[in-house]
């Protein structure tokens, strides 16, 4: 038999246990910024901010001005890249739910692969906020707030037309076949070169946004296409790959248009390799998923709907001084 004294004591242990496991369920206020969200689920004070690799300029913009406008609003942040490996970014988005983030920004790893990780986000209660890439649903994301590929892209193709003076052989990068950006970047160049007969494409390849791959493609085509008098990339990097293929079959005189507005491409067309680009403003859009997430934690509610667009901005050697890191100065 036990004795009195002893009972007594075990019983005390266990309430202190019981107590501390409570704390520990609701949450706290310590310096962690863990705060109370609807629903009386303990919720963190992270945003968790996942991109692709911030090898490309365009994604550490994005990146790093979602991270600056998180912590001017007093959140905690998390910044990782997916590499555009959809099982990579399931692991970051399981990550997140798991340190109960308040809220997701996200340059998604693919229109169709990504759905299931952003419903398993909503389901747990953390939001998420698309930048870049839209997914091919809605009502499952907060927000999609991406360029205007579409306009962005004509804006582009009309320079390209105008620099080759509506004739020639020309040649087209295209981005990721998994992201919906190639496509309608693709669409809207097409849409207006196919008005003018006398451009004829002579080859159509994806170098899948990679500048290492647009050089090797290019110097691959220029075997066998030689006469070619101009380059339409789906993005920058792409753009300025074929740049340095051209450079290295020492052809000077080709007309090459990108996309996205990097500085290495604005250094291009300031030097005269490349004629144009059509920039897309990265900053803003990540500020404005912060902003619109800072609303929805706060209220429930962005105020806004969940597909939202950007017009992008032709950069030529007229203004190229005026733009920065993929904005205006």
């Amino acid at each position: 038999m036990s004795h009195p004294n002893r009972r007594l004591v075990i019983r005390a242990a266990a309430v202190l246990a019981a107590g501390a496991l409570s704390l520990t369920a609701c949450g706290s206020s310590d310096d962690s910024g863990s705060a109370k969200a609807s629903g009386g689920k303990a919720k963190s004070n992270l945003i968790a901010i996942i991109t692709p690799s911030h090898d490309n300029p365009f994604f550490k913009a994005e990146a790093e001005a979602a991270k600056k406008k998180a912590e001017s609003l007093g959140y905690q942040t998390s910044v990782a890249s997916h590499d555009d490996d959809p099982n990579k970014q399931s692991e970051l988005i399981d990550a997140a739910i798991s340190r109960k983030a308040a809220a997701i920004i996200l340059d998604n790893a693919g229109a169709d692969a990504s759905i299931g990780p952003v419903q398993k986000a909503t389901d747990a209660g953390v939001p998420v906020f698309l930048i870049d890439r839209e997914i091919n649903k809605t009502g499952v994301a907060k927000a999609q707030i991406v360029s205007n590929n579409a306009q962005g892209a004509q804006l582009a193709a009309q320079a390209f037309v105008k620099a080759m003076k509506g004739k020639g052989n020309y040649v087209e990068l295209t981005g990721k076949e998994s992201d919906t950006n190639a496509g309608v970047r693709s669409k809207g160049f097409n849409d207006v070169i196919s008005q003018y007969p006398d451009l004829k494409r002579v080859a159509q390849q994806t170098a899948n946004w990679d500048q290492q791959e647009a050089f090797s493609k290019m110097e691959t085509i220029l075997q066998r296409n030689p006469d070619i008098q101009g380059v339409i990339a789906g993005n920058d990097t792409m753009a300025v790959g074929a740049v340095a293929a051209l450079k290295a079959a020492k052809k000077t005189d080709v007309v090459v248009v990108g996309f996205d507005g990097s500085p290495d491409a604005i250094a291009q067309i300031k030097a005269g390799a490349m004629y144009a680009t059509a920039l897309q403003p990265a900053a803003l859009g990540a500020q404005r998923a912060v902003e619109q997430a800072d609303k929805y934690i706060k209220t429930g509610s962005t105020g806004q709907p969940e597909k939202q667009s950007i017009d992008c901005e032709l950069v030529d050697k007229s203004n190229a001084d005026q733009f920065g890191l993929f904005a205006r100065l």
